[in-house]
C-alpha cells in the first residue's frame, strides 16, 4: 500500500486503545523504553489503573464499548491531540481491525502491530486456509469459498458428522457451534449466522471436520520489517470452555522437539506468505498421532502471551515496539531456548456453579497471591466496579517452575491465597482443575472442559470457605485498625486464621 513507509518510525510517545490488565502491561513495557504513554477510558473506567499509570489520560464516551473503545475517529482524534506519535491496540477491541490500523496510517500514526493487508488476508479465515493450502501447509478438511446453506448442508453430508460451523471472520469462539447430527445442523447455520453478523458485520460462515480427541497448539512467532521471523514455541490451549480459553500453559505436554521446530517452521511460511511484521500467533489442531493442521492466525498480541515470555525470557510486548520503531529483531532463531514450564489461569468474573453466568458488582476486598513464580497481570484494585460493559477477567494468573509438576504446585499454592470478595470468580474452577487427574496427567484435549469435567464435587466445601472468609473480612473491616505483631509474638491476622480453620479440616 502508498503508506508502507509508515509501517516502522521512531516514536516517543504511544497511545494505549485499550483498557484493562492489557492496558496496564503495555504502559509499564512502554515506560521500561522510556517512551511516554496516553491511556484513554469510559465512563466506566475513569478510575481504573491504566488511567493512573499512563503519564496522559483522555476520556472517550460512555460506557459502552461502541460509544468508547470501538470508535476509531475518537481515538484517532486523542491520538492527535495528545501528541502520541503511535497506537498499540492491545487485544479485542480494535486489535485485529484493518480499518483501524488504516485509520492510523493515514493520519500519520505507527500502528503496533501487522501491516492492514497481512490482517485482511488472515482476518478471513477461509482466505488464510486457501494461503495455507498453496504454501502446502495441512488445514482441516472443510469448505472452500462462499457457500449458501443449502450447499454447506450438502457438503456436511458428504463430510460426515460431527462437523464445526465457523465464521469467516473474527475469532473468539463468536460464530462457532459443533454439530453431531446432521439435523441439528440447519439450526446451528441460523445461530452461527446470527452470531457472526452481530460480532464481525458479516454473516458468512464455512464447515470444517471436527477431528477427534485433538489439541489446540498454538505457535508465537515475532517478525520485523527487515525480514527476520523466529518462533517462540508453541502454547498448549486445549482447555476451553464454549471456545474461549481458560488454562494455557507453555511448553504443551504432547509437543516434542522434532514437533516444535517443524511446527514453528511452518508458522513462520504461513505468516512469511502474507507479509507479517510484528508478533502473531498460528494456531493448529494435533490429533493423537500428532499430525497438526493449520486452524487460523492471530494477528494481535494473544491474552495468553505471558506463559511465552517466562519460559523464553523474551518480552513480547517490548519486542512489539521495538519491531515497530524500525529495529530488526534481537535474537535469531537460535537464541530461542524453551526452560522450565508456565501455566495461566484466566481469572474471570462468573460463577461457575451457575453455568459460568457473568458476575458484577464491586469488589470490596482483594488479596493477589505473591511469592517466587508468581505473576498477576490485572486491573482491577479494592473498590473496583465489574460492569457489564467489557470482557469478565479480572486478571491473569501465571506461575512459572523449572517443571511442569514445580508449576502446578505454585499455581495451586497462588489460587489458595486468591481472595475477592464483592463477586463470584471462577477460582473454585481452577483449584478443582488443579486436582484433576487428567490435567495433571496431561490427558486431555479441547473437549475435556466441556464433556469431561464438572464442578458438583467441591460446591459444599468452596460456600462453606467462601461464607467463613466473608465474616473474616468483614470482621477485619470493622476493626478499622492494622495489626501490629510484636518482634517473636503471635500473628493473629485474619488471614492467618482462615488458613488455620482450613488446616484444622484437613
Amino acid at each position: 500500500m502508498s503508506n508502507n513507509r509508515l509501517l516502522t518510525k521512531k516514536f516517543d510517545r504511544v497511545l494505549v486503545a485499550n483498557r484493562g490488565e492489557i492496558a496496564v502491561r503495555v504502559i509499564r513495557a512502554c515506560h521500561k523504553l522510556g517512551i511516554e504513554t496516553v491511556a484513554v477510558f469510559s465512563d466506566a473506567d475513569r478510575n481504573a489503573p491504566h488511567v493512573r499509570y499512563a503519564d496522559q489520560a483522555y476520556h472517550i464516551g460512555p460506557s459502552p464499548a461502541a460509544q468508547s473503545y470501538l470508535d476509531i475517529e475518537k481515538l484517532i482524534d486523542v491520538a492527535r491531540r495528545s501528541g502520541a506519535e503511535a497506537i498499540h491496540p492491545g487485544y479485542g477491541f480494535l486489535a485485529e481491525r484493518p480499518a483501524f490500523a488504516e485509520a492510523c496510517y493515514e493520519a500519520g500514526l505507527v500502528f503496533i502491530g501487522p501491516p492492514p493487508e497481512a490482517m485482511r488476508a488472515m482476518g478471513n479465515k477461509q482466505r488464510a486456509r486457501a494461503i495455507a493450502v498453496s504454501h502446502g501447509v495441512p488445514v482441516v478438511p472443510g469448505t472452500e469459498g462462499e457457500l449458501d446453506d443449502a450447499a454447506l448442508l450438502a457438503a456436511a453430508h458428504e463430510m460426515g458428522f460431527p462437523v464445526l460451523v465457523k465464521a469467516a471472520a473474527g475469532g473468539g469462539g463468536k460464530g462457532m457451534r459443533p454439530v453431531l447430527r446432521e439435523e441439528d445442523l440447519p439450526d446451528a447455520l441460523r445461530t452461527a449466522h446470527r452470531e457472526a453478523l452481530a460480532a464481525f458485520g458479516r454473516s458468512q460462515v464455512y464447515l470444517e471436520k471436527m477431528i477427534a480427541d485433538a489439541r489446540h497448539i498454538e505457535v508465537q512467532i515475532l517478525a520485523d520489517a527487515h525480514g527476520n521471523f523466529i518462533h517462540l514455541g508453541e502454547r498448549e490451549c486445549s482447555l476451553q470452555r464454549r471456545h474461549q480459553k481458560v488454562i494455557e500453559e507453555a511448553p504443551s505436554f504432547v509437543v516434542d522437539e522434532e514437533l516444535r521446530e517443524t511446527m514453528g517452521r511452518v508458522a513462520i511460511c504461513t505468516a512469511q506468505a502474507v507479509g507479517y511484521i510484528n508478533a502473531g500467533t498460528v494456531e493448529f489442531l494435533v490429533d493423537r498421532d500428532k499430525n497438526f493442521y493449520f486452524l487460523e492466525m492471530n494477528t494481535r498480541l494473544q491474552v495468553e502471551h505471558p506463559v511465552t515470555e517466562l519460559v523464553t525470557g523474551v518480552d513480547i510486548v517490548q519486542e512489539q515496539l521495538r519491531i515497530a520503531r524500525g529495529r530488526r529483531l534481537r535474537y535469531s532463531q537460535e537464541d530461542i531456548r524453551m526452560n522450565g514450564w508456565a501455566i495461566e489461569c484466566r481469572i474471570n468474573a462468573e460463577d461457575p456453579y451457575n453455568d459460568y453466568l457473568p458476575s458484577t458488582g464491586k469488589i470490596t476486598a482483594i488479596n493477589l497471591p505473591s511469592g517466587p513464580g508468581v505473576r498477576v497481570d490485572t486491573g482491577v484494585y479494592e473498590g473496583y466496579e465489574i460492569t457489564p460493559y467489557y470482557d469478565s477477567m479480572i486478571s491473569k494468573l501465571i506461575c512459572y517452575g523449572e517443571t511442569r509438576g514445580e508449576a502446578v504446585l505454585r499455581m495451586r499454592r497462588a489460587l489458595e491465597e486468591y481472595r475477592i470478595m464483592g463477586v463470584k470468580t471462577n477460582i473454585p474452577f481452577h483449584q478443582h482443575m488443579m486436582e484433576s487427574h487428567r490435567f495433571l496427567s496431561g490427558q486431555f484435549d479441547i473437549q475435556f472442559v466441556e464433556e469431561r469435567f464438572g464442578m458438583s464435587s467441591r460446591e459444599l466445601h468452596d460456600e462453606m470457605e467462601a461464607a467463613i472468609f466473608a465474616a473474616l473480612v468483614a470482621h477485619r473491616q470493622s476493626q478499622r485498625a492494622s495489626q501490629i505483631v510484636a518482634p517473636g509474638g503471635r500473628d493473629t491476622s485474619n488471614w492467618k486464621w482462615l488458613g488455620r480453620w482450613r488446616r484444622m479440616r484437613t
